[in-house]
């Protein structure tokens, strides 16, 4: 229940706080007071999408708290899910501040949150319902929810709508197959050659750098042999470096037998002497080993010649040519099971379709249950609504599948007798409208956890009798839950538990709002200035004074 709403530098209003109770709250005032701004206000609160152009003229900010008691266990849950703290009496605070620069700042019971956070604990506080709800009746794309609403459908539409969307997804993967089964075809035939072609080839990663320098080698031969040759002679021969070293490392043994200062100079001289003995040994070996085989030369040739080719189609390096490869692979494969996968999706089809079928007709199954008793209830509220002789049937239509099931749904009144029942948007009124919506609202309430219910202007187009009857539906309403309504009405007026007048006035060039709670006294005249239209004589506000009271007496009765 919402107890408290506080109201900053909103449109006209610069400062206003407002206390609701149980019961009937009813605002009143003169068209532009800023009744409507107290709904815009709950609505921004409450996550809806506002604009910046609600912030009063010449101020920075705006912010709206709304205070709310007694809380139901869905929106505690909803605090346990979002992590933010109840309280043990069972209140909640909600807040919003808007700001010129567009930044919002949300906060539920003082903890930051985003704005859908507010749209969704919002929605199970208040449902308010204005004039443009009675645009929804000319709709008949709306009038399926308001059965669903009824039938409490929405787990079953929800299962409906997922198994719909996996449907609807199978098909055009299914097409999409269909449609590319010639061009794979032609595909699959060059991917067979490419991977032939490079399986055949045998390529290895890094064997160009390997054959280029067996060529570079090959083609050197000559200078290799000569060089090795020359090494070794350098080496070996009768006055080459090793008999010179076999000569010092004898001088300095000889020396060392007689001078101990240069011993390890001979040790290290003749280690040096067979260091280079086991490689004059060694050159030796590959200048006699080294084999140039000319037709080898022309095999490496040929070969580099033949893996240039084949990088020109498929990478500039083997490692590029062998990924080429494995991608090529990869796609065969996914041709290849293409088949396999169409058999597979059109089975998943098959399944689909029959559970699709069978939500569909469980679906029809009970918006029809629901229809007949949504007829007959909504036919009994409009009865009590200077109605009688009205005629209210939901028309179902059968369609192809959608996402919403099998079921065109619109709703079909006569006012009159004789009258074929025809859509609403033919031939309701305004008045009719209101009280069509009030009805239907009143008997989807049954359905409805919300424990505070806001009626923006409902009464519009409705006088005489009518306004009278939707006052008292109003009132019964009220009985149960806490309902919240901005009327043009004295008859509504009348019936209120609570009466706040909401009046305009301009001081400075500025126009400010303010928003007071009337008294037995104060109420008799605003009742007696909406009767009247006009100057307040005494004999209108002794008939105010009378409702009032005949309305206390009903409700002591």
């Amino acid at each position: 229940m919402l107890v408290g709403l506080k109201i900053e530098n909103i449109a006209v209003i610069e400062s206003a706080e407002l206390e609701f109770d149980q019961g009937l709250n009813v605002m009143t005032g003169e068209t532009g007071a800023g009744k409507s701004i107290v709904i815009d206000s709950i609505n921004a609160v409450l996550g809806e999408r506002t604009s910046r152009e609600l912030i009063r003229s010449g101020a920075e900010n705006a912010e709206v708290y709304a205070s709310f008691a007694n809380i139901g266990d869905e929106t505690e849950r909803i605090l346990d899910k979002m992590g933010i703290d109840k309280t043990p009496d069972k209140t909640l605070v909600l807040s919003r501040t808007l700001s010129v620069s567009g930044r919002n700042i949300c906060r539920i019971n003082g903890c930051p949150v985003p704005v859908s956070a507010l749209k969704e604990i919002g929605s199970g506080l208040i449902n308010i319902h204005g004039q443009h709800d009675s645009q929804a009746l000319l709709s008949p794309d709306k009038h399926c929810g308001f059965i669903d609403s009824l039938a409490e459908n929405g787990e079953l539409r929800s299962e409906y709508k997922k198994v719909f969307v996996e449907l609807v997804s199978t098909k055009k993967e299914l097409e999409a197959l269909y449609d590319s089964r010639d061009e794979k075809a032609a595909r699959l035939d060059y991917l067979n050659y490419q991977i032939n072609e490079i399986t055949q080839a045998n390529v290895r990663a890094g064997e160009r750098e390997e054959l280029s320098k067996e060529k570079e080698l090959l083609q050197n031969s000559g200078k290799v042999i000569k060089s090795l040759e020359s090494a070794y002679a350098a080496l070996s021969d009768e006055n080459g470096i090793l008999a010179g070293v076999e000569d010092c490392a004898c001088e300095l043994e000889t020396a060392s037998r007689f001078y101990d200062g240069a011993k390890q100079e001979a040790k290290d001289i003749r280690t040096l002497a067979y260091e280079l003995a086991d490689i004059s040994a060694r050159v030796r070996e590959l200048a006699r080993g080294f084999d140039f085989n000319p037709s080898r030369l022309a095999e490496i040739n040929e070969r580099l010649d033949f893996l240039y080719r084949l990088s020109m189609k498929y990478g500039a390096s083997e490692s590029e040519i062998l990924a080429c490869l494995e991608k090529a692979q990869a796609e065969r494969n996914e041709i290849e099971i293409s088949d396999e996968k169409i058999s597979a999706l059109e089975k998943k089809l098959f399944a689909l379709s029959d559970e699709i079928k069978l939500l569909s007709a469980q679906l029809t199954e009970s918006r029809m249950n629901a229809a007949k008793k949504f007829e007959k209830s909504v036919k009994a509220e409009l009865e009590f609504l200077d109605m009688p002789k009205v005629k209210f049937v939901v028309d179902r239509k059968e369609t192809a599948l959608t996402s919403k099931g099998a079921d065109a749904i619109e709703f079909l009144i006569s006012a009159n007798p004789g009258q074929d029942p025809k859509p609403i948007a033919k031939i309701a009124s305004g008045g009719e409208l209101s009280r069509i919506m009030l009805a239907i609202k009143n008997v989807l309430s049954v359905k409805d956890s919300v424990s505070t219910l806001i009626f923006d202007e409902i009464d519009s187009g409705v006088s005489g009798s009518a306004a009278e009857k939707i006052a008292l539906k109003l009132a019964q309403v009220s009985r149960g839950r806490q309902v919240i309504c901005v009327t043009h009405l004295a008859r509504i007026a009348a019936q209120a538990d609570r009466h706040m007048k909401i009046t305009k006035s301009v001081k400075a060039e500025k126009t400010y709002t303010e928003i007071k709670l009337l008294d037995f006294d104060g109420r008799a005249a605003e009742i007696a200035r909406i009767a009247g239209g006009g100057s307040i004589t005494s004999l209108q506000l002794e008939t105010a004074k009378e409702m009032l009271l005949n309305v206390k007496q009903e409700e002591n009765h």
